[in-house]
């Protein structure tokens, strides 16, 4: 059974065929992927890498983790299970504003008159 795993303190220039080639000598690499920024489309420093076997994968945290690649001591353990987001609102539901609609600056009274003692 295929075992995924968490490449952490990755360069930002890193590619994920290099990062694949990182791995291949050890096993047979299922997946590679570099989660990137999706505004901007720039590397995160992490991503994933999914070895065919338990035993490769194994194998790959006993031997990479702590390793240098492009100048960076990596972090490889395995990956945690994901889990569902609330998806980049905070999780908050519904449409934010203030109840009640009064809006503007509008604070009732007497429309700013003071009243005459």
């Amino acid at each position: 059974m295929a075992k995924k795993l968490y490449v952490g303190n990755l360069s930002y220039n890193i590619t994920e065929e290099e990062l694949k080639n990182v791995f291949t000598p050890i096993g047979d690499v299922q997946s590679c992927k570099i989660i990137t920024d999706a505004g901007t489309g720039r590397s995160k420093g992490f991503g994933f890498v999914e070895m065919t076997n338990d035993e490769d994968a194994d194998k790959a945290i006993a031997t990479l983790n702590g390793t240098n690649v492009m100048d960076r001591a990596l972090n490889v353990s395995e990956a945690r299970p994901q889990t569902d987001r609330a998806g980049g609102r905070g999780g908050r539901p519904g449409g934010g504003g203030r109840p009640g609609g009064r809006g503007g600056f509008d604070r009732g009274g007497s429309g700013g008159r003071r009243k005459e003692y």
